[in-house]
């Protein structure tokens, strides 16, 4: 039987540090990440892709709230205007390699519980990097609550809710039942409040890893691979005792975050996400980079110097038997 992956993006894979969005880096950055995906898929995978959008979703937002000409929109609205522009750059990438038809994007709605307490604790960073003051200034235009983020200056947060259901998830399974790649989830998907009776929209954006999570359980994904810019977890980062992580058991994991060595603003939700996964059936979590996305959910190296990414397994790894820890 074909094994499933599904494979988180990043919304900064699309709009890398020091870009600023334009149409050709994003068609570039596609391309790079369609190659990965190309990669998995001849390692004999089924695919489904779910991406991020804080770069893409922060800039559309200051778009919309540059001219008073057109009314702004709400940010769910916002997730599925990227949804339909992520979407089409790598299903256009990912047909340039396969063929056409093969990737298809879904508009994907996800259910968030309108009493979650992230509504009241905004945490998710949404578009460009500002310097302290113009932070400032800004948050006190625009009603805005902003934070630092990764040392790199401040940012825009937003409520990110728990993901509780995905509201298209039959037509996601019957797409992927027929061979289809698909792109599902962007954005982590569009925030709908559960408990309206027509699905009122969520003032927020849904972490992917998150969604990317829920999304694997409900189709009984065998795998969940978490992409970032890192070839592996690290432990002590930062530190002169800095030391990767290769293949590790979800308890190994478990520790380690229960330490505090993964923090909130960067590896932790990935931790939480592969965690989460493997507690409820799924066979393996894998965290690299793109590169050694596809060497890393196969788990077979060859020749000498090979090397892969983390891969968090939840039945006892044995990683010196595979040659893993390289």
């Amino acid at each position: 039987m074909t094994k499933t992956a599904v494979v988180a993006l990043g919304g900064n894979a699309l709009t890398r540090t020091g870009q600023s969005g334009t149409c050709d880096e994003m068609l570039a950055n596609a391309a790079a990440m369609a190659s990965a995906v190309h990669a998995v898929i001849e390692a004999g995978w089924r695919v489904v892709i779910v991406h991020g959008n804080g770069p893409q979703v922060g800039n559309l937002a200051l778009q919309q709230e540059a001219t008073a000409m057109v009314p702004s929109q709400p940010l769910p609205l916002l997730s599925a205007m990227t949804q339909g522009l992520l979407g089409s750059l790598l299903a256009r990438a990912i047909n340039l390699l396969r063929g056409p038809g093969t990737a298809i994007a879904l508009i994907t709605h996800v259910t968030v519980d309108p009493s979650d307490p992230a509504f009241g604790s905004p945490s998710k960073p949404i578009g460009p990097f500002f310097e302290p003051a113009e932070a400032r200034r800004l948050a006190k235009a625009r009603d805005w609550v902003v934070q630092p983020d990764s040392g790199r200056g401040y940012r825009r947060v937003v409520a990110s809710p728990e993901p509780a259901s995905v509201i298209e998830i039959d037509a996601l399974r019957a797409l992927v039942d027929a061979g289809h790649l698909v792109i599902a989830g962007g954005g982590g998907g569009i925030p709908v409040q559960a408990a309206e009776p027509h699905g009122g929209l969520a003032e927020a954006v849904i972490d992917k890893d998150r969604a990317a999570g829920l999304i694997a359980r409900l189709l009984g994904a065998q795998a969940l691979a978490l992409v970032t810019a890192v070839d592996r977890v690290m432990l002590d980062y930062g530190k002169p005792t800095q030391s990767e992580l290769g293949t590790i058991t979800a308890a190994e994991a478990a520790r380690h975050h229960a330490e505090g060595q993964f923090p909130p603003g960067s590896m932790g939700p990935k931790i939480e996400a592969a965690l989460r996964f493997l507690d409820l059936g799924g066979e393996l979590a894998v965290i690299t980079s793109p590169d050694l996305l596809a060497v890393t959910l196969s788990g077979t190296l060859t020749g000498a110097g090979a090397r892969s990414g983390t891969r968090i397994e939840r039945a006892p790894a044995h990683a010196e038997s595979s040659g893993w820890d390289r």
